[in-house]
């Protein structure tokens, strides 16, 4: 039996995961849930997969759920909450879906008490790459990705040599607004952004792909899974969402995972690799599919691309700074306080106003998130 903890399970990804595991009965164990707000639903599963520890956002939130806790579950809050799931149980591997940079603590938890992590929150990667991926490899512990494009690389490199890889392709779909042009994008309003077109995901994440960011910060954590220069990490736009990414290699062999738009199948590879289990998804029919469709990415269309691979290249505390001013920039935007253009905009004022600093150190790292986030607050 497999014993996991979610960190993010009333989320997209966590519902998801959870999905998975009742695909697979008496095959996994659930050691721990923690969730923010939504006490509804996250009473639900608690009482289903009956955890040994759960965690809320806070206090309030505990105090509305005890009450109605099943017998055994012990309860938690905060950041004490999030570290005690990811890493105070008997799990053996921890799925972090929370978005943003709030899971990086509970993560580095979870990975010192040698706890493999099926990650799926790429903010880690992005702003603590370096010592994330240092301390797994002191703790010989492995991170196996469950975004979509990584879990296809990471399948498209099996067996093969990374000396051999010439370039890693990530595919974007382009988002909601991909058929519009700048000048029509100045009239979008909130509730378009949030209609993607292939993908059922958070509010956050969809306005990403709208704006490219989601590939930014996939760019960079592609950088860190796969240790490859950016320079070597291309991006394509393929409105389908069938192939899911693609390696080529120096002999002119181009490798690549096909699928339809399902994140339970990167999920379900994540928690059983190297194992493949059965799965009740949809199979992929390629004559039904028809044509498949890709274009070269336009930097000036898609400016937070651009802003992300300058970030990558530059290091240090730049994508800390890039990330925090779009979590801002981005729930400004879905509160109504700025039109969508602006969050690229916000993101590039931010951006012109950082000192670089190099990130050896959390509190360095965490110091450079606050500073973006007062900035891109009151720009």
């Amino acid at each position: 039996m497999k014993r996991i903890s979610v960190i993010g399970s009333t989320g997209s990804i966590g519902t998801q995961t959870l999905d998975v595991l009742k695909q697979h009965p008496g095959q996994f164990s659930v050691e721990g849930l923690a969730a923010g707000r939504n006490i509804e639903l996250f009473l639900e599963q608690v009482r289903l997969f009956k955890p040994k520890k759960a965690s809320v956002a806070d206090k309030d939130a505990a105090d509305s759920l005890r009450p109605f806790l099943p017998a055994g579950v012990e309860l938690f809050y905060g950041e004490e909450g999030l570290t005690e799931v990811a890493a105070g149980t008997d799990a053996d591997t921890v799925v972090t879906a929370i978005v943003g940079s709030a899971g990086l603590p509970s993560t580095l938890a979870a990975i010192d008490a040698g706890k493999h992590i099926a990650l799926a929150n790429k903010e880690t990667l992005v702003t603590a790459g370096q010592l994330v991926t240092e301390l797994a490899r002191r703790k010989g512990v492995s991170l196996l990705p469950v975004d979509s494009e990584h879990a296809a690389i990471f399948q498209c490199l099996n067996g093969e040599r990374l000396g051999d890889v010439e370039r890693i392709v990530l595919t974007a779909s382009g988002g909601s607004f991909r058929h519009l042009n700048r000048e029509q994008l100045k009239q979008v309003t909130v509730e378009d952004a949030l209609k993607h077109p292939n993908w059922s995901m958070g509010a956050k994440i969809t306005i990403d792909s709208a704006t490219m960011v989601n590939k930014g910060l996939e760019v960079m954590e592609a950088h860190w899974l796969f240790g490859m220069d950016f320079e070597q990490i291309g991006v394509l736009l393929h409105p389908e969402s069938i192939v899911h990414s693609f390696v080529e290699y120096r002999d002119g062999s181009v490798i690549a995972q096909l699928g339809n738009p399902d994140m339970r199948v990167p999920i379900q590879y994540a928690l059983t690799y190297p194992e493949r289990w059965p799965s009740e998804t949809k199979r992929l029919s390629l004559s039904e599919a028809g044509q498949l469709h890709f274009r070269e990415m336009d930097l000036e269309r898609y400016p937070c691309l651009r802003m992300a691979y300058e970030c990558g290249k530059l290091g240090g505390t730049a994508p800390s700074v890039y990330n925090a001013a779009n979590e801002v920039a981005v729930a400004r935007f879905l509160n109504g306080e700025i039109p969508f253009l602006r969050i690229e905009s916000l993101i590039e004022e931010t951006l012109s106003r950082h000192t670089n600093h190099s990130a050896d150190d959390l509190d360095t790292i965490f110091a450079a998130d606050r500073w973006a986030r007062e900035i891109a607050s009151t720009i």
